[in-house]
């Protein structure tokens, strides 16, 4: 089937994109991975309107990207944290991927302000493709072809 042909109603790419296709949820969902959970800490961080912090974490709750976990300081009132789903791991290699690219194509002389590390050996995470084979692929060796979810535009 020619690719023109499909219909791209059920493409896993925009329905990725409806979830975290908006520069805020991207931008949240990494303070969230590099440790910071509370609504006060991400706004600051972040300097985004607590009106659209509120709605986006909302958004991303509903979608099961992020859980809301109740925590309570001496004195005050009980608040939420936001806390990754297993989903939310899921996604953390394409804000790696948007960083790789970034810091190739987009950073300054000085070099990148972030940097990805192992945990365990302390080396450099990086992205690569690499078909079911094992072998590396570069992006000119990629080809979509039609997958058992593919459905004629014409159907």
């Amino acid at each position: 089937m020619d690719w023109r042909e499909l219909d791209l109603g059920n493409c896993s790419i925009a329905a990725t994109l409806g979830l975290i296709g908006e520069r805020w949820a991207l931008l949240i969902l990494r303070e969230v991975f590099a440790g910071l959970h509370r609504f006060d800490e991400i706004a600051e961080h972040l300097g985004v309107s607590r009106r659209v912090l509120t709605e986006r974490l909302g958004q991303l709750v509903a979608a099961g990207l992020l859980e809301r976990r109740s925590y309570q300081e001496a004195g005050q009132r009980a608040r939420q944290e936001y806390h990754l789903t297993p989903s939310a791991h899921d996604i953390h290699w394409v804000l790696a991927a948007l960083l790789q690219y970034g810091d190739t194509h987009l950073g300054g002389p000085e070099g990148p302000p972030a940097l990805l590390n192992h945990a365990g050996c302390g080396g450099r995470v990086h992205l690569e493709l690499h078909c079911s084979c094992g072998h590396e692929v570069t992006t000119s060796e990629v080809e979509p072809i039609t997958g058992p979810g593919a459905h004629s535009a014409s159907a």
